[in-house]
């Protein structure tokens, strides 16, 4: 890791600019749910942390996983597939139970090009009704926590809890509304946004994650200057840079 990346910073060193396929690990598909519940000062997330020896090992994560070719319906309900795999990785990492045809799809998101594993990976939202008692195995998940978004955000700024960038923009977004009713609706009106991320660095060696509608995603270049929609992943905390959308 060099003295400018961030220790979340996890999409690797090497620059595959391009995405030249010699090399690049393809995507794997996967799917993500996150559980909301209104607490007493706002939604809450369910959020897990990984056994630090697994992938995204140590990492607090939404329940999810990688997609079985049992959740296929059918060869190509990719959709379907993805719903039935985030609603079955909830049942078996915290054992809740949620029917997966309530579920608001609202993003996906694929890494930069790399020789990193790459999970492609759909994000869901669903209202957790009901008993919330979590149950882990303490084995693949370590522990878990119902936690406002905004206070995971502030304890991933203290330094206190690991969070990936696509985790941290979730956050990030879901801080915004309330209370959970209000969070959904917002989701259901908007398209799905898809991140098919960039990362770059920039003149000093900052490396910055970028998405569609950021003035360097097309040039791969950070230091461009015009519209913002990017995560600087600095070491001493992530900043969210986003003048293209009020979404």
């Amino acid at each position: 890791m060099s003295r400018n990346q961030h220790r979340n910073d996890t999409y690797g060193k090497i620059d595959f600019r391009g995405g030249a396929a010699e090399g690049v690990a393809p995507p794997i598909p996967a799917a993500t749910v996150v559980l909301l519940r209104d607490g007493d000062d706002g939604p809450e997330v369910l959020m897990l942390r990984k056994n630090s020896k697994i992938t995204f090992g140590g990492m607090w994560v939404f329940p999810g996983g990688k997609i079985d070719p049992d959740d296929y319906p059918t060869e190509h309900e990719f959709e379907a597939a993805a719903r039935t795999a985030a609603a079955r990785e909830a049942l078996e990492e915290a054992s809740i139970s949620v029917n997966p045809d309530e579920f608001v799809w609202f993003s996906h998101w694929t890494p930069p090009p790399g020789p990193q594993k790459r999970f492609a990976t759909w994000f869901f939202a669903a209202h957790a009704r009901g008993a919330h008692d979590v149950s882990i195995d303490d084995g693949e998940i370590k522990d878990h926590a119902w936690i406002r978004p905004g206070d995971a955000l502030a304890r991933h700024g203290a330094g206190e809890i690991d969070i990936v960038p696509p985790t941290w923009v979730t956050l990030y977004h879901l801080s915004r509304y309330r209370p959970t009713t209000v969070v959904l609706e917002h989701f259901r009106d908007n398209e799905p946004k898809v991140y098919s991320t960039r990362v770059a660095k920039t003149e000093d060696g900052m490396r910055v994650a970028m998405w569609h509608g950021d003035a360097g995603y097309d040039t791969w270049d950070a230091d461009v200057t015009g519209e913002r929609h990017r995560l600087v992943m600095a070491k001493d905390g992530f900043v969210f840079e986003n003048t293209v959308e009020t979404y």
